[in-house]
């Protein structure tokens, strides 16, 4: 299997190619948009491993800039991200599957033998919302994909779905924001990038969460979140 990989981050990628030594054939790898377009419509893998968020755009924008160069390769979402609507941008654009950065070399090495072989792939976590947001209610063989409005209505009523919890409710929107993806494992530069705020900003929000839901630290933030189903 030639695979081709997308991340800006090396260190991710290095420690990527370890896990899949003498299992694929990794032909390229990059780190930003331009370079990941033009590497994979160069080499013409099988299968591309793509990140969904980096600084300069993300999978969706590769995706489309493969496509529209005529790339017929299979991606492949591999992210630390498990929210609803990066996975409805990445399957809508084209990607076969979507598997997080906490699957092991082994997993991963398998999922790319399976959309290289025709199969949808995703993370057990990920598997329940997928069904329910693309496949109509009676799904069986040859299911469609809801139309788009449809899908971004699903997220818009998961995203606001109202609380009866106090502490919850004593959460601004943006403080929601900021806790999803504290709870995801997001990083507070990773948090500033995604909502386009500073790290100073993040730090302030952060502080404002911990002390509303009266928690001590991140870690046992990130259990209370859960525990809520708000990650």
């Amino acid at each position: 299997m030639t695979v081709f990989l997308v991340d800006d981050h090396s260190v991710f990628r290095a420690g990527v190619r370890a896990e899949l030594a003498g299992v694929v054939d990794i032909v390229g790898e990059a780190g930003t948009v331009a370079e990941a377009v033009a590497g994979i419509v160069a080499v013409h893998p099988e299968v591309v491993l793509l990140d969904v968020h980096m600084s300069d755009g993300g999978g969706s924008s590769v995706i489309r800039g493969a496509r529209g160069r005529g790339s017929d390769a299979i991606f492949l979402a591999l992210s630390v991200s498990d929210a609803a609507e990066d996975v409805i941008s990445v399957i809508r654009e084209g990607a076969r599957g979507y598997v997080t950065k906490t699957i092991s070399g082994e997993e991963l090495a398998d999922a790319v033998r399976r959309v290289r072989d025709g199969d949808a792939v995703f993370s057990p976590r990920l598997a329940g919302f997928v069904l329910d947001a693309f496949c109509a209610p009676d799904a069986g063989a040859g299911a469609g994909v809801v139309d788009a409005p449809e899908a971004d209505a699903a997220v818009e009523k998961q995203r606001d779905a109202p609380s009866s919890d106090p502490l919850v409710d004593a959460l601004t929107r943006r403080e929601l924001e900021v806790l999803r993806l504290l709870a995801r494992g997001y990083t507070y530069r990773e948090i500033g990038a995604e909502l386009f705020i500073s790290i100073k900003t993040v730090e302030t929000h952060a502080s404002n969460i911990l002390r509303k839901t009266q928690q001590s630290n991140r870690y046992a933030l990130t259990r209370w979140a859960q525990s809520r189903q708000l990650d």
